[in-house]
């Protein structure tokens, strides 16, 4: 398989935390957001994936796969072992509602392509982006805070004592929480969640610094 990355893309991350948590092999194919007026829009790109976003996935079957969660789930159907979502569907929407508040409320209004047409295009000042992100961060995490410590369902991670779906994507954005320097104290059940995952080889290994594209 071929993963389309950015070493700093968060839903880059969530697939190659999965990939990893699964022990499936794939080649890294570096796509740069900013290099070249940013690769993601260049032609041969764009006629993979048509928005012009990480990650997209090259299976080994010839399919071309876009949108970390449909990929994530795509990789947990057709590779069971190593379950990424729980058994029961009750379970389940659980799982899917922490990534979604994560990856369709969160992330998006926080995304790369957003910060710049706020600044590029509206004339919002580097002062007043930051604030744009950490509002919403804040009140994103804040919410995921509280679905987590309310719910007895949670265990050392997201869901229960095995990383699934919903950590796959909480651990990128509070990397770009840790990013943008937000201070983690009000977020106590996400902190002790984050320490269990990037204790595993699999976190590490997803982790922006170890990516070939890696950089400074």
């Amino acid at each position: 398989m071929k993963l389309y990355s950015y070493f700093r893309s968060s839903a880059a991350y969530r697939v190659r935390i999965a990939l990893a948590l699964k022990k499936l092999p794939f080649e890294i194919i570096p796509v740069h957001l900013l290099r070249d007026g940013g690769q993601q829009y260049q032609p041969a790109y764009l006629a993979k994936n048509p928005m012009g976003i990480v990650p997209s996935l090259e299976t080994d079957d010839g399919l071309t796969l876009t949108q970390s969660l449909a990929i994530i789930e795509y990789l947990d159907e057709t590779h069971p072992d190593v379950a990424l979502l729980p058994a029961t569907p009750a379970e389940r929407a659980r799982v899917r509602a922490l990534a979604l508040t994560i990856a369709c409320d969160i992330h998006p209004i926080n995304n790369l392509r957003i910060l710049k047409y706020l600044q590029n295009t509206l004339g919002v000042d580097n002062d007043q982006k930051t604030e744009w992100y950490l509002h919403w961060l804040k009140q994103g995490l804040a919410a995921v805070e509280t679905m987590l410590a309310n719910d007895p369902h949670t265990g050392t991670f997201c869901h229960g004592d095995t990383p699934g779906l919903a950590d796959c994507c909480l651990i990128p954005q509070v990397f770009n929480a840790k990013r943008f320097k937000l201070p983690m104290e009000d977020y106590p059940t996400i902190s002790r969640i984050v320490d269990a995952c990037e204790a595993l080889p699999a976190f590490h290994q997803a982790a922006p610094a170890q990516q070939p594209d890696a950089e400074a």
